[in-house]
């Protein structure tokens, strides 16, 4: 399967250049703290699902769609951090959280698919 024609990738794309803008506004004390974390998280989200779609087989496939869920939660979880200490306004929180979850629901809908496909 084509990791490039996947809408999930092509969102999580769009959503690390995001992230990248985002954190810009972050104070230089966070550059090798929450910065560096969010950066590789929400990288992890595209990278893990284009891995999974090179691998051999659903089951390996599945796997790696299960890592790039498990960097939407780890992310999810920063960017509530970063509100907290008011690096990040609430309505752009929402926004963020809100395309997240949409990810997320994407990731597990090609979970979902891959699990019906092979066989059990």
């Amino acid at each position: 399967m084509p990791h490039k024609k996947l809408e999930a990738w092509k969102k999580s794309i769009d959503f690390v250049t995001e992230i990248y803008k985002l954190t810009k506004i972050f104070p230089k004390s966070e550059t090798f703290g929450l910065t560096q974390q969010m950066k590789r998280s929400a990288i992890s989200i595209p990278s893990n699902i284009a891995e999974g779609c090179s691998r051999k087989s659903c089951i390996e496939t599945i796997q790696f769609l299960y890592i790039a869920t498990s960097s939407v939660s780890e992310l999810e979880t920063q960017l509530i951090i970063a509100n907290k200490v008011d690096y990040i306004a609430d309505e752009d929180t929402e926004i963020m959280l809100k395309s997240l979850n949409e990810i997320k629901r994407m990731l597990i809908g090609l979970i979902k698919s891959l699990k019906n496909k092979s066989p059990k």
